[in-house]
């Protein structure tokens, strides 16, 4: 059956839960994980405050931040439920595009991701990054609710 699945996360709680689970699949199916989070490539916003620069070095150290903080804790939960992971970090501007790309390019069989996370006004339409992932991806994925 499945070997390697793919657990996105941005450490929202319902994202959380789907790695959990997906973790026990994992174990029950003898399969390994990689847990992936994707942090923006550019930052469109600008508070006016700190230089240009600047700014965008705190908003970098906040996602690599998060994105480290995420990762640690879903690979502790492998690591307790005896499952052999994997965790990295991509740079996008479109998080289902990284998603897709990352679970052909680490082989992948199959991409287990909550129906929605927390990015902001795209996150009222129905998980979007989510139905993204669903629309065009050629990997099975299976979402959890």
């Amino acid at each position: 059956m499945f070997r390697h699945i793919l657990l996105p996360t941005d450490g929202s709680a319902l994202s959380q839960t789907a790695v959990k689970n997906g973790i026990r699949l994992a174990r029950s199916l003898g399969a390994r994980t990689t847990g992936l989070f994707v942090v923006p490539q550019t930052f469109r916003l600008y508070d006016g405050g700190d230089s240009p620069m600047e700014f965008r070095e705190r908003l970098e150290a906040h996602w690599r931040g998060l994105a480290a903080t995420t990762l640690e804790a879903l690979q502790a939960a492998a690591a307790a439920e005896g499952v052999a992971s994997e965790t990295l970090v991509a740079a996008h501007d479109q998080p289902w595009r990284a998603i897709i790309d990352t679970a052909a390019g680490r082989g992948c069989d199959l991409i287990l991701m909550a129906s929605h996370g927390r990015r902001g006004v795209s996150a009222l339409l129905l998980g979007s990054e989510t139905q993204k992932v669903l629309t065009h991806s050629t990997i099975p994925v299976l979402v959890f609710r």
